[in-house]
């Protein structure tokens, strides 16, 4: 009869606890897809004439939680059209994509990178700040992100904001009737986000 050392056995513990682990965080990562019907995506601005918005009718993404003691985000990506923009006044789609470039630019897109922080609120609630890199008409910064995230049955609820200066990323605000009317350089997305596990 063959006896087992105690290194032998605790090497074979230590495999056994490794394999463990990794089939439970298998188990409790949960990959889930933007809903487009019902997320929102609306960008806010101003102008020298009045406020304006415009809605994203065209998005998709998705996010990777792990859930067990606590809540982490492993991974989570949007994409949006960028003629997809619309804000019921055709002239003022017109220049928005002018500014945009979208001939060459056509999606703009956020990709996660870490998240800095997460505050649970109850069971159900969370509060969470993540670093991002958001890409527009080509260029790419790092930007931080708030948002509450809401855990539904199935379901994951983003809810948030974010402020922004178009020249941080090479947009010239648009003008329109020759110049007598200027778009503000600052504008604030805010979005509220619906997300479903398949």
């Amino acid at each position: 009869m063959i006896m087992k050392t105690p290194q032998k056995i605790n090497l074979v513990l230590l495999v056994f606890i490794a394999l463990l682990t990794s089939f439970s965080n298998k188990l409790f990562a949960q990959e889930y897809h933007l809903s487009n019907a019902k997320s929102e995506l609306t960008v806010y601005g101003t102008s020298s004439l009045h406020d304006w918005h415009i809605v994203t009718e065209d998005q998709k993404g998705s996010l990777v939680i792990e859930k067990t003691q606590e809540l982490a985000i492993k991974k989570m990506n949007v994409e949006a059209v960028s003629e997809s923009l619309k804000s019921g006044k055709r002239s003022m789609d017109k220049n928005t994509y002018k500014s945009l470039n979208t001939d060459r630019y056509k999606t703009i897109t956020f990709q996660f990178i870490e998240t800095k922080s997460s505050t649970k609120l109850d069971n159900k609630n969370y509060k969470v700040e993540i670093y991002g890199n958001l890409t527009i008409t080509g260029v790419t910064k790092k930007v931080s992100l708030n948002f509450n995230l809401a855990l539904a049955e199935n379901e994951i609820h983003l809810t948030g904001e974010k402020a922004l200066k178009l020249t941080d990323f090479d947009i010239e605000p648009p003008k329109a009737l020759f110049g007598t009317i200027t778009t503000g350089d600052d504008i604030t997305i805010k979005f509220n986000t619906i997300l479903k596990y398949k």
